[in-house]
């Protein structure tokens, strides 16, 4: 698997990273340390968890599979700003004290002294320099290694590397953002401005919540996402309004004789501003599947004609 360089900096990750969002509650332990397993001897590095990932459950699986695995094999990356609330839903809590307190128990729980990376995800009830704050206390204390900023406006965004770049916060290594050709046209100009910056990207949901896989063109699946009580939610928009750009895709697939899942993937993957393609398995059988397929670019007519269909 190609490591690439995240933007400016000296961080280096996997084209292709590993989400734990259902680990402990869908995705059970002697699983998910299979698919950490398989991942990394596929030459996988970078793995990204946030406290709400398996109602709260991911992180300690995750752990576990680290010491089995071996710290030195993995990137990992934290996403902090938020919590696991009520029902396993996500709340701000990106105040200087919550998000020191997140990261010192996600560290203790993962068993190891530093994340490689640690992702800030806003809250609009904090302000931006008191979140931009706690980065700085954990990068300058070794306890994050690099910062970067998690699903904010391209307004703080801009605000925040230029605060990085004059010395007052630590420098910005990298964006996440959702991406894929379902909302890419809301999103180009934000990850195309990051990489100009010289900021590394991560697209998370390259799949679209499997969309983009075709589960979802006829019916729902009894075991997918959209089925499920806890999930549903990360699918149901990208099912919305996407039929057009989903046929199409269905349509390509078809003429390289390669599976969609595997098509969109690379579309997003070898996307010029994009660093890494967060996908997020359910079951080690998906993800074999996923690294299993071809992953070969696209014919440069078939990318040209996906990205006009997503309007991008």
């Amino acid at each position: 698997m190609e490591i690439r360089q995240c933007g400016k900096s000296g961080l280096f990750v996997s084209a292709l990273g590993l989400g734990t969002l259902t680990w402990g509650r869908d995705t059970e332990l002697h699983e998910a340390a299979e698919m950490l397993e398989f991942f990394t001897d596929s030459g996988g590095s970078l793995v990204e968890c946030a406290p709400w990932h398996g109602d709260g459950a991911a992180v300690d699986v995750l752990g576990h599979c680290v010491r089995t695995i071996g710290r030195h094999r993995l990137i990992l990356a934290w996403r902090g700003g938020l919590r696991r609330g009520e029902g396993g839903v996500a709340h701000p809590s990106s105040s200087r004290g919550a998000m020191l307190a997140g990261l010192d128990e996600a560290l203790e729980r993962l068993g190891t002294d530093h994340v490689d990376l640690w992702l800030l995800t806003p809250d609009l009830q904090v302000p931006l320099e008191e979140s931009l704050e706690a980065l700085e206390v954990a990068y300058r204390s070794g306890r994050a290694h690099y910062v970067g900023l998690d699903h904010l406006s391209m307004w703080d965004t801009a605000q925040a590397v230029w605060a990085g770049q004059h010395g007052t916060y630590p420098p910005i290594s990298v964006v996440e953002q959702e991406f894929s050709l379902v909302n890419a046209h809301q999103q180009a100009a934000y990850i195309r401005q990051s990489y100009e910056a010289g900021l590394g990207v991560f697209a998370h949901s390259p799949l679209a919540g499997g969309v983009l896989t075709g589960k979802y063109r006829h019916s729902t699946p009894p075991d997918s996402r959209a089925a499920s009580e806890h999930l549903r939610h990360t699918v149901a928009d990208y099912v919305t309004g996407s039929q057009g750009i989903v046929e199409a895709l269905a349509r390509a697939a078809q003429g390289l004789e390669r599976s969609m899942a595997d098509v969109s993937l690379v579309w997003v993957r070898d996307h010029p501003h994009v660093t890494s393609a967060i996908i997020g398995p359910r079951t080690a059988r998906q993800l074999e599947q996923i690294l299993s397929s071809s992953l070969s670019p696209l014919p440069t007519p078939i990318r040209r004609v996906l990205t006009e269909v997503a309007d991008c």
